[in-house]
């Protein structure tokens, strides 16, 4: 065991992991409350390497666990790998890629993720996502309209104040299934690289868990996590 990377990541003996429950494929509440997935599994893995307790760190969206480093509050986190975010967090290699995908309200003209990119096109999404943040980068004429979560995104759709909304390809799916006509444009716009990681400035924590990351697919540990929570939506990186 790393003393150094043991300091950093689980002071007092307490590693805080901070779990997304807006991404359905990584994370879940189980019945008792507490957090399910392969994220969940991930960090109870580090915590006994570490010789450490592990203690969740609750989040609804992404954008909420990237602002949770102003206030120290996880040691690690799962989180898709944008430069945004790799300014302030040390990434593993990814351990999953999930696609990111367009739905579409019945009566849409577009077919295609690439005819997307038009003047006049609004695309909702949650804001600071990470298709939030790729899509900041890549559009050059269609309008983002950001909203704090799913229900207020598809409540955008439904109503009419935008023409599409943009997603995690599992989430929408499932929206598809509420939303009468809907449909997901066919073709992935992005590919989401799901990593672990901690704050930047944390040298000897983040070479640890980029280790642990590469050990853990090595010895068949992450897909042993992946079957064991049945990951749907997901593919092992």
């Amino acid at each position: 065991m790393n003393e150094e990377a043991t300091i950093e990541l689980a002071p007092a003996g307490v590693l805080r992991a901070a779990i997304n429950y807006g991404n359905p494929v990584l994370a879940r509440r189980e019945a008792d409350g507490g957090p399910g997935g392969i994220t969940a599994d991930l960090a109870r893995e580090l915590a006994r390497s570490l010789d450490a307790r592990v203690a969740f760190v609750g989040y609804e969206q992404a954008g909420d666990v990237f602002a949770g480093l102003d206030s120290d509050a996880w040691d690690i986190c799962f989180l898709a790998i944008e430069p945004v975010r790799a300014a302030r967090i040390a990434f593993t290699a990814p351990y999953i890629t999930i696609e990111g995908v367009y739905l579409v309200p019945a009566g849409s003209s577009l077919s295609h993720a690439d005819e997307v990119d038009r003047a006049g096109a609004r695309i909702g999404v949650i804001a600071g996502s990470a298709y939030d943040l790729f899509l900041t980068r890549g559009l050059k004429h269609a309008e983002l309209v950001r909203r704090p979560g799913p229900d207020e995104v598809r409540s955008e759709l439904v109503e009419g104040r935008v023409d599409l909304i943009a997603g995690v390809k599992p989430a929408l799916e499932a929206d598809a299934r509420t939303v009468p006509g809907s449909r997901l444009l066919p073709e992935a716009f992005m590919s989401i690289r799901q990593a672990m990681g901690t704050p930047r400035e944390r040298e000897a924590g983040a070479a640890y868990i980029t280790q642990f990351i590469h050990d853990a697919r090595r010895t068949g540990l992450l897909a042993e996590l992946f079957a064991r929570n049945r990951v749907e939506g997901g593919a092992l990186a």
